[in-house]
């Protein structure tokens, strides 16, 4: 997911209070000493510490050595005698430096941290001490008992997936509707659109237009209670137990929608976060307290104690503040004033606003640093922005608490988990705790169904290298793999290992697999034995959607790499970024688009589709801009407007009535090219599960695929937007799925023309027992 400041405070006062924070802490101290904490870049395996006390010699080049303090930090105990501050830069002892980019790094007394090029105050190796309100247990007392459910099963490659964000879809019932404290600021009143809009109520009312468009598993947003100002997106979770109150209403609840959508036939996969919270923390685990006054000043900005429970009609209600320091307190210099002032020209305080290195989140729940290297270890440890509170995924008590949570949802019977952020947490995490916990309480509750839940994880690489920037850990098809050694059983010492080993081993070192490839013709059993559990969504075909032949190209490039691509969840653009880490939603044109779906549709992969996408929704508009612009303007607008109306779908792609608004967008060239484009994937297996070659196969994207289990075996040939020979195949009958043209092959090789972008054949082989199907559906407006 992507992020933009939501806040309340104008964006100057916040970046003061922060500086003011954090900034100024150590020089608040009277030691005499300082001990500096250090973040071990990544390849360093040597730290030396250089330095000048104010007033002072610097030490000799290259200073004095640092010692390890903890997984992935060293320490040093400097005695300053009677300065107050000192001066410092770091070096590997092999010639590289950090010197703060020739600023040097500015540093009081006390305990102080430097970690990616950003100080902080504390001692982030110390086990914290939590205040009193913290509730070690992860399951509060008042949660509801979990309504029960049953997933569909079965395999996930034979289902498309149409991926809605839930608040901004369908308005099913106006009653939950919420603008929030940005309604006006962002423009969204003058649009009449609260940022909560759409909700479960107005899915189930839209089941049959995604099941006419042909799609057998929905992706909505998170649905867990969410605290922030700007929280409609689900990805600010508050209440990790309890689902938002703005997105259910009676017969519109989410287990309503996961019981109607599998009456249907259709899935449902849920986005989940293991990474980070609200920045209010997570209820049943640590809720900050945050210093504030009702004086002349500030009375407009915090609320009065109402003693109501937050259950996200509003997200402010007097619990998140104190002027008196709480019992337990932990944040540092609580209630001075930093010096600094806000926009409005107000005196701003210590501990005004959560912070990772105030010293506010107990370091046993929460990490206490910002990421300074994307593609270092603190980009798996800290921070991603100050509206997601990174949790301490290696503590046993942030891991059952997480667990439990989503085991409930899991009781519900939901169908997989789409998750958010996956590459800010160690993969050797992952593949110990969250992975095995999410596999063993499926096949628990749900049997041979839950073998089939499908978790397929973002891991976010906007490049078009086959490796992020050469980094292994921070890339897609890493996440797919088990681990492949041994590490210390202290979960955090063995991510600081598994880190350093995997960097040393290097892209070259990695593992490869053949299974997404045929061998010549032939399909041969997939050997999933070193399979991680979690599947990704493709993003370096995501990255090279600007057009299908660069996607189609690096897709191959990268196969190898993955445990198994055809697990890979496929899509040109979403909710964060489009193609080539576009801020916009795709606008390369309906053609374009056309050819992208066809490609998407036959090539390896689940085949994904942002909602609107098929009419080519806010093509061009910025994907999200926060609350600085109205949704209406946005890649996130409210799309309800467009399917407004009645459907009635009497199978997968085929509607049997609508009327209103949303028979005029069924009426439009990529909803009809991606109706039939479904249907033919339905209707042929190897296009959902085969394995695929391009071995003897001359065009621009084509390529042959086959998939052989049971009795099931299916072998097609694909050439998509232009002609294509396949030489060296099985001799037999060829069917066309698209024309209906028949092919009698005797000498192994089989011509097919084809001409248009978007245009498509599918040769279909016909055999005893594996019937060609024939041709699908009828001519349109690409596929003809």
């Amino acid at each position: 997911m992507k992020v933009r400041l939501r806040k309340r405070l104008g964006a100057a006062a916040v970046l003061a209070i922060a500086a003011a924070t954090f900034g100024t802490v150590a020089a608040a101290s009277a030691a005499s000493s300082v001990t500096v904490y250090f973040q071990r870049p990544a390849g360093w395996t040597t730290v030396n510490i250089h330095y000048a006390p104010d007033g002072g010699a610097w030490t000799s080049v290259p200073g004095v050595a640092m010692q390890p303090a903890c997984a992935g930090w060293l320490s040093r105990t400097l005695d300053l005698g009677a300065a107050s501050g000192l001066q410092v830069v770091f070096n590997n002892g092999g010639g590289v430096w950090d010197n703060n980019h020739g600023a040097n790094y500015r540093l009081g007394t006390g305990d102080v941290t430097v970690a990616g090029g950003v100080t902080g105050a504390g001692n982030p190796c110390a086990p914290a001490t939590p205040p009193p309100t913290v509730t070690p247990s992860p399951a509060p007392p008042t949660v509801a008992p979990t309504p029960t459910g049953s997933p569909l099963g079965g395999d996930p490659r034979e289902d498309s997936i149409y991926f809605v964000m839930t608040a901004r879809f369908n308005d099913g019932d106006s009653a939950n509707n919420r603008g929030g404290t940005q309604h006006v600021k962002s423009g969204n009143a003058a649009h009449d659109d609260p940022m909560f809009r759409g909700d479960f109520a107005g899915l189930i009312d839209k089941l049959d237009y995604i099941k006419g468009l042909g799609f057998s598993a929905i992706w909505i947003t998170p649905v867990v209670l969410n605290r922030s100002d700007y929280d409609y997106h689900g990805y600010h979770g508050w209440d990790f137990y309890r689902v938002d109150g703005r997105l259910e209403s009676p017969g519109g609840t989410y287990q309503d929608l996961i019981d109607r959508a599998h009456a249907k036939g259709i899935k449902i996969y849920q986005d989940v976060v293991y990474n980070h919270s609200s920045r209010w923390g997570a209820k049943g685990l640590f809720t900050p307290t945050v210093y504030g006054v009702r004086d002349s000043q500030w009375s407009w900005y915090y609320d009065q104690p109402t003693g109501a429970q937050y259950d996200g009609t509003s997200p402010y209600n007097g619990d998140l503040w104190s002027t008196a320091e709480p019992v337990g307190n932990t944040c540092l210099n609580w209630g001075k004033p930093t010096g600094g002032r806000s926009a409005e020209g107000y005196t701003l305080y210590a501990c005004q606003w959560p912070s990772p290195t105030s010293g506010m989140f107990p370091a046993e729940y929460y990490h206490r640093c910002w990421i300074g290297n994307w593609e270092g270890e603190d980009a798996r440890s800290c921070w991603i922005h100050e509206d997601l509170a990174d949790f301490n995924t290696e503590s046993a008590v942030v891991q059952n608490y997480l667990i439990n949570a989503y085991n409930r949802y899991i009781d519900m019977g939901v169908d997989g988990f789409r998750v958010d952020t996956a590459v800010h947490i160690p993969r050797v995490t992952w593949n110990r705790r969250f992975l095995p916990a999410i596999q063993q309480h499926a096949v628990a509750a749900h049997g041979a169904k839950g073998r089939d839940f499908y978790v397929f994880g973002e891991v976010a690489a906007f490049v078009h290298d086959k490796w992020n920037r050469g980094s292994v850990n921070h890339s897609a098809q890493f996440f797919t793999w088990k681990e492949r050694k041994e590490y210390s059983p202290d979960d955090i010492r063995a991510a600081a290992e598994q880190f350093d080993y995997e960097n040393l081993m290097g892209p070259g070192n990695q593992p490869t697999s053949t299974n997404a490839f045929l061998d010549g013709n032939t399909y041969h059993a997939p050997d999933h034995s070193a399979f991680s559990g979690m599947n990704v969504i493709d993003m370096r075909m995501h990255m090279n959607f600007g057009e299908a032949g660069n996607a189609f190209g690096n897709g191959r490039d990268s196969d190898d790499s993955y445990n198994d691509a055809t697990y890979n969840a496929v899509y040109v653009d979403s909710h964060d970024y489009g193609p080539n880490k576009s801020s916009t939603r795709y606008a390369g044109g309906t053609d374009a688009w056309a050819e992208n779906m066809t490609l998407m549709w036959t090539f390896r992969g689940i085949p994904t589709l942002y909602y609107g996408s098929e009419i080519e929704f806010q093509a061009g508009k910025p994907i999200d801009c926060g609350p600085t612009c109205p949704l209406a303007t946005t890649g996130r607008a409210y799309y309800g407007d467009k399917i407004a109306g009645t459907v009635t779908a009497s199978d997968f792609g085929v509607v049997s009535s609508a009327s209103g608004a949303v028979a005029t967008t069924l009426e439009q060239p990529l909803v009809k090219h991606v109706q039939r484009l479904n249907r033919i994937r339905r209707a042929v297996p190897a296009l959902q599960k085969g394995q695929y070659s391009t071995e003897g196969v001359s065009g621009s994207m084509a390529f042959k695929r086959r998939f052989t289990a049971g009795g099931v075996d299916s072998f097609a040939l694909v050439a998509a937007g232009g002609p294509a020979t396949f030489a060296g195949i099985p001799n037999g009958t060829y069917v066309d799925a698209v024309t209906g043209d028949v092919k009698a092959v005797g000498n192994g090789t089989l011509a097919a023309s084809v001409s248009g972008k978007g245009n498509l054949r599918v040769y279909v082989l016909d055999r005893p027992g594996n019937p060609a199907p024939g041709r699908i559906g009828t001519a349109g407006p690409y596929l003809k």
